[in-house]
């Protein structure tokens, strides 16, 4: 992985990285509405206390069709939300690998 932030200085360059990313994984910050207004794939990593704009249960939302929530099952357990997150990107990966080989 890459952390291009230093190199990030406004909307306009973010939005040129987004368009270049197969995937967003991020948390409730501006780049996720972008990513999601742009129609790229989303995975949004929410917090319990979750903001009106998410709703309140299930994975997706009515603002982005390309987006999936992934939501804290408790107030500060970030590590069950990070695991569905793995576990979604293990199988999205092998499933690519299986397209790539022919089977």
């Amino acid at each position: 992985m890459r952390d291009w932030s230093r190199e990030l200085t406004d909307m306009r360059e973010t939005a040129g990285l987004v368009e270049a990313l197969d995937l967003v994984i991020c948390v409730d910050t501006a780049v996720a509405h972008l990513a999601g207004a742009m129609g790229k794939p989303v995975w949004l990593m929410n917090r319990y206390d979750t903001d009106w704009r998410w709703g309140f249960e299930g994975e997706t939302t009515p603002w982005y069709d390309a987006m999936r929530i992934f939501r804290q099952p408790r107030f500060g357990e970030w590590q069950p939300v990070i695991a569905a997150v793995a576990e979604r990107l293990e199988a999205c990966a092998a499933q690519d690998r299986a397209h790539l080989s022919g089977a």
